[in-house]
Order: structure tokens, then C-alpha cells, then sequence
């Protein structure tokens, strides 16, 4: 059950418009799905991010505690153990060499050894880390297509993307509008590639956060009337490659960096 005193407390930071999205008839029933610990705090599409990061911690979900990650970070480096690095590094777009696979993370080198043992260039937090072993662990190698979709096209986006809009596309938006010069250089600062006039968007530019899972940010800067906008793309064989709940923390992770970035540089 939640640390919530009663499902009110919930209630009161939901928009109450019954929008059915988080898949409860009600705003009301969702904040009883919370109460109870059936539902996350975070899976209302329609909460603002700031009111997840004050409250999303209250819930007693073990996916969000410290204690659970490092439970799965020990799992994965186990797995690691038993997976044949050297003919694994073609599979996926890496290098082996002085017993470590090494895989370029955002123009960064990053390596793992049999034993699990981690090493980077960049900084390795959790929300990167995890997908990265996962990746290792079940990307299937298939190549790029070069096919731009949205999260909700992929096979299981459907039940994600209206998530992931909430908690990685809109408060990367954010950025964006706040500091867009910035913004470019961040891109660029993790070997970002500019793409001319892609969806006609302002600014449109590639990540490559895994060797074959690169990611296409367009933005459209704000005009007269009209509101600035932030999509994210993913190359069509995206979940073949990595799995969808990963993807999701990729997403995630990369808008907490650049956030931070920001943060650094005077953004409020």
C-alpha cells in the first residue's frame, strides 16, 4: 500500500478529467489503484513532472528503490559472465579487445568485462548503465533500417508512449524552449549528427546512446501563434534490439542529463 494517508491526498494532484489514458474509468479509481499499490503514481500521462518528482517516491514500488536497481544491476553483470564477449562485438557495433567488449555511448567509450566489471568515459548513472547491460545482453543485432518512428509505432509502444511523451519528450521540450543554443551544443557535446530539415522541424539531430539504437530529436521552434513542439524517433528495428521498458529508460536518462547540463549552465 501507498505511504499516502488516504487516496484524497492522491486525488487532489490529478487534473480530475477522467481522460481514461492511465486505463481507469476514473480519476478516482486511479488514485485508488495507486493507494493500493496497483498502479504508479507516474502512469497518469496528465501529471505534471514536478509533481511526480515531489510525490512519485511515496509509492511502495520496489521498481523505483535504490535497493531494487542495485539488485538488478548485480543480476545483469551475472549475466554477463556467461556471455561470449569477443563474438558478441560485431553483433553489437562494438570492439573487443584486452579482455573487454567497448561500445561507443553517445560518442563515449564504455567497456565490460566477463566478470562484469564496468569502465567509461562518461558518467554512469543508473538510468544509462541498466539499458546498456540489457542491450548487451539481448540486442539482437539486426541492422539499422534507417525507418524514423515514433515511440507508439514500435510493437509494444502502445502502452509507453503516452508516458514517455509525459516524462521524457516533454520535459526535454523544456530544455529546448528555455536554452535552444544550449540545447544544440548538448547534442552535439554527445556526437550528435544534424539532419537537414527532417520532418521539417527546426532543429533535427541524431544520438546514437547504443550503436544500433540511435535516436532522431526534432524541434520546432515557437512562432507567431503558434507553440514550440519536441518529438523523439526511433529507428524502426529499435525494440528488436533493445527492449521497450529500456527504451523507456534511455529516454529518461538522457533528459536528466541534459536537465542537469542546463541546470549547470543557468537555466531555471
Amino acid at each position: 500500500m501507498a505511504q499516502f494517508s488516504n487516496l484524497m491526498e492522491i486525488f487532489k494532484l490529478l487534473e480530475k478529467s477522467n481522460c481514461r489514458q492511465c486505463n481507469e474509468p476514473t480519476c478516482l479509481a486511479f488514485a485508488a489503484a495507486v493507494f493500493k499499490g496497483q498502479k504508479r503514481l507516474d502512469e497518469c500521462p496528465r501529471l505534471e513532472s514536478d509533481v511526480i518528482a515531489r510525490f512519485g517516491l511515496k509509492t511502495d514500488n520496489r521498481a523505483n528503490s535504490e535497493q531494487d536497481i542495485d539488485e538488478t544491476l548485480e543480476q545483469l553483470k551475472r549475466k554477463i559472465s556467461t556471455i561470449d564477449l569477443s563474438s558478441s562485438a560485431e553483433r553489437l557495433g562494438g570492439k573487443f579487445s584486452d579482455n573487454k567488449l567497448t561500445l561507443k555511448i553517445l560518442g563515449k567509450d564504455f567497456s565490460v568485462d566477463s566478470k562484469g566489471n564496468l569502465s567509461s568515459d562518461i558518467h554512469m548513472h543508473q538510468w544509462i548503465v541498466l539499458p546498456v547491460l540489457n542491450y548487451i545482453i539481448d540486442g539482437a543485432g539486426i541492422p539499422v533500417s534507417g525507418k524514423w518512428v515514433p515511440l507508439r509505432e514500435l510493437k509494444s509502444g502502445q502502452t509507453w508512449y503516452r508516458l514517455f511523451g509525459q516524462r521524457c519528450e516533454k520535459p526535454l521540450k523544456k530544455v529546448a524552449d528555455t536554452y535552444t543554443d544550449l540545447f544544440e551544443d548538448m547534442i552535439h557535446l554527445f556526437n550528435g549528427r544534424k539532419v537537414e530539415n527532417h520532418y521539417e522541424s527546426d532543429i533535427s539531430l541524431v544520438l546514437h546512446p547504443l550503436p544500433k539504437v540511435p535516436i532522431l530529436i526534432c524541434y520546432w521552434k515557437p512562432e507567431e501563434g503558434l507553440e514550440s513542439d519536441l518529438n523523439l524517433f526511433f529507428d524502426s528495428t529499435a525494440e528488436d534490439n533493445l527492449k521497450i521498458e529500456s527504451l523507456f529508460a534511455l529516454g529518461t536518462g538522457l533528459v536528466r542529463m541534459f536537465e542537469k547540463i542546463a541546470l549547470r549552465h543557468g537555466m531555471k
